[in-house]
């Protein structure tokens, strides 16, 4: 055998070994028949109807971009969605980034709960995979690491919105401002309080409680006997609920409930009636509020049969982005998708633009207010600045 052959048959060989690597040499890089994204949200527990809503906007997006036919260096390949049910719980999200990795993900959108997704990110990061989260605790894209990515505004903004329309909307003196313990609810009420002080404004009760209470009839009287005429709260919409409950047992429901963006749901709504006032401050804008939203509930009603709960429209454009930085790209190797991310104004759909900065925030990032008006949440005003 010659030395031209032996050469030939060595890199054939070395090809081969190294085919399921994610860093190739170019001469070796082969394209996967299949590309497979991550979800990893909360879909079991309390917050399953909101996972389940992020999950379906990549589902949708997904078989969309199938039936278009996707190509990576001229060949059609398949895009699968792997989910993983993060249990809202930071333990669990740091098993599920290590058995996405083990699955084979090139990229991940997830998690809902920021104390979830600033556990996950280091695990994700150690591999260059990409992880686009809808949770809004600043520290997410805090951590120096190349691989966080906010779907959303972050809470600096969203606690400015909340100090500002509690202060300079609600016509009231006196303020209880609730959390949840969590990094998401704790960090937001935080911020809420500094920018009611800031407007001379009273808190009289801060309290914190945990992500699960819903036992509030304690706290209902303290309201009471406190003449609060505003509860700023970060907990979750079921825990609002039950507060709401907890008010009409000691006859103390003239008073407004302001909320961040989890009890922005249609799960809310139920408590429409109940008290005086009912707001939420948010940085995901419903899909209504775009000019290709309506397209887009219309599929999501015909595919899912159910209206979206939460922020589905946000994933569904977040898988088309990552679609296009790996045509942007012409590969499916994490790192690329990672380096190409950071400075691409993708097609998005719904929203019409996802880009970021170089720490991984929106660089349009909105927050909005939003009141229950006739069983709808009503944008009342939204902003970039507050």
């Amino acid at each position: 055998m010659n030395n031209f052959n032996v050469r030939r048959l060595t890199l054939a060989a070395l090809c081969a070994g190294l085919a399921a690597a994610t860093t190739l040499l170019v001469g070796c890089n082969q394209t996967p028949d299949t590309i497979r994204i991550g979800v990893a949200q909360p879909l079991s527990g309390n917050l399953a109807a909101l996972g389940q809503d992020l999950l379906n906007g990549v589902k949708l997006a997904v078989a969309d971009i199938n039936q278009e036919g996707f190509k990576i260096k001229g060949k059609t390949v398949k895009l699968e969605v792997v989910a993983m049910d993060d249990r809202a719980n930071a333990t669990t999200g740091k098993e599920v980034a290590q058995q996405m990795i083990d699955a084979g993900v090139v990229a991940v959108i997830g998690n809902l709960n920021s104390g979830v997704s600033i556990e996950a990110a280091p695990i994700y990061g150690a591999k260059s995979i990409a992880q686009l989260a809808i949770s809004t605790n600043p520290k997410f894209t805090q951590l120096g690491l190349q691989t966080t990515y906010r779907l959303v505004a972050n809470d600096t903004l969203q606690a400015k919105a909340i100090g500002s329309f509690a202060a300079n909307q609600l016509s009231a003196s006196k303020f209880a401002v609730l959390d949840d313990g969590t990094p998401y609810g704790k960090g937001l009420a935080d911020g809420a309080v500094e920018q009611l002080k800031l407007a001379k404004k009273e808190v009289t009760i801060r309290q914190s409680f945990d992500d699960k209470t819903t036992a509030f009839d304690e706290l209902a009287g303290k309201l009471k006997d406190g003449n609060v005429e505003v509860v700023v709260t970060t907990l979750n919409d079921f825990q609002v609920l039950a507060l709401l409950d907890a008010l009409k047992k000691v006859e103390y429901t003239q008073l407004s409930i302001l909320g961040g963006d989890t009890i922005k749901t249609t799960t809310m709504l139920k408590g429409s009636d109940i008290v005086k006032g009912l707001y939420a401050t948010s940085p995901i804008l419903d899909a209504k509020e775009f000019a290709s939203g309506k397209q887009f509930l219309a599929k999501y009603v015909d595919a899912f049969k159910v209206e979206p709960a939460y922020g589905g429209h946000y994933t569904y454009d977040a898988m088309y982005i990552l679609a296009g930085a790996m045509k942007r790209a012409d590969s499916a190797d994490p790192k690329r998708i990672t380096d190409t991310l950071r400075s691409f104004d993708g097609y998005a759909p719904v929203t019409g633009s996802m880009k970021w900065d170089d720490v991984g925030e929106q660089r349009y990032g909105v927050v909005g207010v939003y009141a229950v008006r006739k069983g709808v949440w009503d944008l009342q005003m939204r902003s970039d600045r507050w």
